[in-house]
């Protein structure tokens, strides 16, 4: 079979239902917010844990402080959302995919919300993990209930692509949302604790209730306003129901996806996702780390007291958050065009894979200015795209988001075509959650603590997170290129 085949006719997004629309509305927001959401904590994890830490940045020991609960902050939750998003993949597969969905997505919007009243970092660890959790399962429902409602393949493809693609929205919209609320954090209504709930869940001090981080993580309740609006339209997959409803719905056995013909799909997706995750967490995530090192932030905080070098530090880290996303939508948007022309599923897959493992760890390296040992960007002429800075380093950034955030989009259009009905959400929930969400962001943890050893190159923090970023992303991109040579190419049997 060839590698490239033509686009049908059939396979643009055209003549949909009024019902159609609104499914497709709710799953671009609900995958806006699931990526909304989870980066969030890169952007706001500094002044969070400066306030609500006993440490200061000028404490004996802060770096492994700071890589303590860096860890905690971004491991523990991993671990959660991993856990019970196999139990929601599972509930997926047993009470169907809407229910599932609904209730995903109104854990996560209620969590964040309540995180922004944190009064500490084990409280903020919790709706952290709670957050995690309605965000692992909600991926798995969305992904099970799209690939069944559109039964077309090219149609299926293209709505799986071009809804994921929002996920990219959504990181771009917490940046922009993190800069509104370091920007007008002074003129927001207070976040302060109700007075009798004080006993119980603590108070905020009065000098802490218009912190930008807090404001960051209440815009997280959001998307619960448009579900609690289009719920009563949304309908069950077809699919799903009607083998429920025949009685021939087989039962859901976890234990299937490690034997027979599913081992292999089984073991070969969770290693690689665990990688496209890995990248992300362990390498792009750790930009707002690497920022404070830069020339010209360096530049912009001299003299400066220190409430203004933080900001100066928080709004630099938002803009290539910016650029990053921009660069992920880009590249979610050409995985939509690519995986309706492309039939090789590892054809598709090393077309992000390739290139990725070139240019992401030469990105980091770039950080680093290496005859003067200090970071510094290339400014083109002072070019800017609105606030965005556009440098050398800006550019490769968004090369880096491209690639690495493509990938994410393949495993939403890949996953849902090697499993049956009867397991769909299950296997998607073990890929996705034990690979991505608990083993791939595991890397956030080990980029952290390797870059506090003393063994580690570098003579600033940000110059040890930049040279272990590097060093992470290339190799858990090597490990995904090389177990693509064993991805199994979908089967007619699993795409009913």
């Amino acid at each position: 079979m060839s590698t490239f085949e033509p686009t049908p006719a059939d396979d643009r997004l055209t003549g949909l239902t009024f019902t159609q629309w609104l499914i497709v509305i709710m799953a671009a927001i609900g995958f806006a917010f699931d990526i909304y959401e989870l980066l969030m904590l890169p952007l706001v994890i500094r002044p969070a844990m400066l306030e609500l830490g006993t440490m200061k940045p000028s404490d004996a020991g802060f770096p492994e402080y700071v890589a303590l609960w860096r860890s905690l902050m971004f491991y523990v939750p991993a671990v959660a959302g991993g856990i019970f998003g196999l139990l929601g993949g599972y509930l997926t597969d047993r009470l169907g995919r809407r229910r599932v969905l609904t209730w995903s997505i109104l854990l996560y919007s209620v969590s964040a919300f309540l995180a922004g009243y944190s009064t500490s970092l084990p409280m903020l660890l919790v709706w952290r993990s709670v957050k995690f959790i309605g965000v692992c399962v909600e991926f798995v429902a969305a992904i099970a209930w799209l690939a069944e409602l559109f039964p077309n393949m090219h149609q299926r493809e293209r709505v799986l692509g071009y809804t994921q693609a929002f996920s990219s929205f959504g990181g771009l919209l917490v940046a922009v949302a993190n800069s509104l609320a370091i920007s007008l954090a002074a003129d927001l209504p207070p976040v302060a604790v109700p007075d009798f709930a004080v006993p119980i869940w603590g108070a905020i001090a009065p000098e802490h209730q218009h912190e930008p981080w807090r404001y960051t993580f209440l815009s997280g309740l959001i998307p619960a306003i448009p579900l609690v609006l289009i719920r009563p339209f949304l309908p069950e997959s077809p699919s799903w129901q009607r083998k429920k409803a025949e009685g021939t719905l087989r039962r859901t056995n976890p234990l299937s996806l490690f034997t027979g013909a599913y081992l292999r799909t089984t073991l070969v997706t969770t290693i690689m996702f665990a990688c496209s995750y890995g990248v992300a967490f362990g390498a792009l995530q750790q930009i707002p780390e690497i920022v404070p090192g830069l020339a010209d932030v360096k530049e912009k905080k001299e003299g400066q007291p220190l409430p203004k070098q933080r900001e100066i530090e928080q709004k630099t880290a938002a803009d290539y958050t910016k650029v990053q996303e921009i660069g992920g939508l880009v590249g979610r948007f050409v995985l939509a065009f690519l995986a309706v022309r492309i039939v090789s599923r590892r054809a598709l897959i090393r077309a992000f894979l390739v290139p990725a493992i070139v240019v992401v760890p030469a990105v980091f390296f770039y950080f680093l200015e290496v005859e003067n040992h200090h970071y510094a960007t290339i400014d083109l002429s002072r070019l800017r795209l609105g606030t965005l800075p556009v440098t050398t380093v800006s550019i490769g950034v968004f090369f880096a988001g491209l690639l690495t955030v493509g990938q994410f989009s393949f495993w939403g259009n890949y996953l849902p075509r090697v499993y049956p009905v009867h397991l769909r959400g299950t296997g998607e929930s073990v890929a996705a959650n034990i690979g991505g969400r608990m083993i791939g962001t595991a890397f956030a943890a080990v980029t952290s603590t390797l870059a506090v050893q003393p063994f580690t190159p570098g003579e600033t923090l940000p110059a040890r997170f930049a040279f272990t970023a590097a060093a992470v992303a290339f190799s858990v991109i090597l490990v995904g290129l090389l177990s693509s040579a064993f991805l199994p190419e979908p089967s007619p049997e699993t795409e009913d």
